[in-house]
């Protein structure tokens, strides 16, 4: 075997080149200019960006009990393909992961996955799993310190999505403290149940813009506002997942400017998508929280902007095409594959420079690492090289049949984007 050099890439944390030497353990021995080395196989990045290899903090990749959907081993290819070498998934696979019989089988099954290291959310709906949590956080028995070393905190649902994981509502502020005294990142999905189902039940219509109607705005907000409050009164570090509104988004920024440990997420779909898309995408645009308007999608954007949002990641959420377009449009399974569109989506906005590829660096690995605790490495010298060369000025078309992902659609389908991955290498 021989040495790797990466001669004349473009970091883009700091915009500088270098030359990056590694190891044939895979080990990073320089980042620097003029790093040489005579047996070395050489990549020309040349006029191409390094990133770290990405993370992807909401993912939902199915197995087990949906394999039909989605399996670990399709969605991390999936993942790689888009520069994302660690993703954190949820629990509402069947069986849910809400024991330790389940969550073992979840890692026993990640380790024949090669390159994206994936870790679990663990689900809380009722008593014993949160005694089950417990019992994973501070056991001294190995298996449980292994188990521990692959779970990136808690899911919440405070409304029913897929899965049916809604939270037994008696035991939230219990949760919320359990979390806080063991200090476990807990992650929230944010609608309020009681107001989702009056606008069901007032709904009359029968298109999938309805949709939206039935999940309405003030339903985030005030599910926020709640959970904002319940981390206030117990000190938990809460996570907003999959934000999508002005609404909630006014209720982060409110409770940051008062120091609160508070962050959140924005997916792709809310930021390039909009209630005007139904049209075009029909029950392919169904996800939850549901597409809002263009004037919340801009409110995403400036919260990216000024620093309220702290990551984007991608609630992918794979369903195949016969389920979500058979039967009548508002029954459609909600979710949609974005795994692997992620990153040429963000990149597509730093070439227009609405955002900068350090940016990206933030969003999509430096805050998502620090809020979950992942120990993921940025590119630093005697660690192991994982990351990811793109050129930023390939424009290229996304179409569904040449990703990854089993489901084998995109929402985004025939968007021409700017910035594509040439390379992975992943030790």
């Amino acid at each position: 075997m021989k040495k790797t050099l990466i001669r004349g890439g473009t970091l883009a944390e700091t915009g500088k080149k270098a030359d990056i030497l590694i190891g044939i353990d895979g080990m990073i021995e320089h980042i620097k200019l003029g790093a040489d080395h005579k047996e070395a196989n050489v990549i020309d990045a040349s006029g191409k960006l390094l990133f770290p290899l990405l993370i992807d903090c909401h993912v939902h990749f199915r197995e087990p009990g949906l394999e039909h959907k989605a399996t670990m081993e399709t969605e991390a290819a999936s993942a790689i393909a888009g520069g994302i070498g660690l993703v954190c998934e949820m629990p509402n696979t069947i069986p849910p992961t809400v024991t330790v019989a389940a969550l073992a089988d979840k890692v026993r099954r990640s380790a024949k996955v090669d390159q994206c290291d994936i870790r679990f959310y663990f689900g809380v709906t009722e008593a014993a799993h949160l005694r089950t949590l417990k019992d994973i956080w501070t056991g001294e028995a190995m298996e449980l310190k292994r188990l521990k070393h692959h779970c990136c905190g808690v899911k919440l649902y405070l409304d029913h999505s897929t899965g049916d994981q809604k939270v037994d509502g008696g035991i939230v502020e219990e949760i919320f403290q359990t979390c806080a005294d063991l200090k476990i990142p807990l992650i929230a999905h944010c609608e309020d149940s009681e107001m989702n189902a009056a606008a069901k039940a007032a709904n009359t219509r029968t298109d999938i813009a309805a949709h939206s109607a039935m999940r309405p705005a003030e339903s985030e907000e005030k599910s926020v506002r709640e959970a904002v409050a319940m981390a206030k009164k117990t000190g938990a570090a809460l996570h907003i997942a999959h934000l999508s509104t002005a609404k909630g988004l006014a209720v982060v920024r409110a409770a940051k400017k008062e120091g609160l440990p508070i962050t959140c997420e924005v997916s792709p779909h809310h930021l390039f998508l909009t209630i005007d898309d139904y049209a075009a995408l029909g029950t392919l645009g169904k996800m939850n929280p549901p597409l809002r308007t263009k004037d919340d999608a801009a409110a995403l954007w400036a919260g990216i902007k000024d620093g309220t949002v702290d990551c984007v990641a991608t609630d992918h959420a794979p369903h195949t095409l016969e389920e979500k377009k058979t039967g009548e449009p508002l029954s459609a399974p909600s979710g949609v594959p974005g795994v692997e569109t992620m990153l040429p989506l963000l990149l597509t906005e730093a070439a227009a420079q609405k955002i900068s590829y350090a940016d990206i660096l933030k969003l999509c690995f430096t805050h998502p690492n620090k809020i979950f605790n992942l120990g993921a490495h940025n590119l630093e010298e005697k660690k192991l090289a994982r990351l990811v060369i793109v050129d930023p000025e390939t424009e290229w078309m996304i179409e569904g049949k040449n990703l990854k992902s089993k489901c084998g659609w995109t929402p985004f389908e025939g968007r021409k984007v700017t910035g594509k991955v040439m390379q992975v290498i992943a030790h």
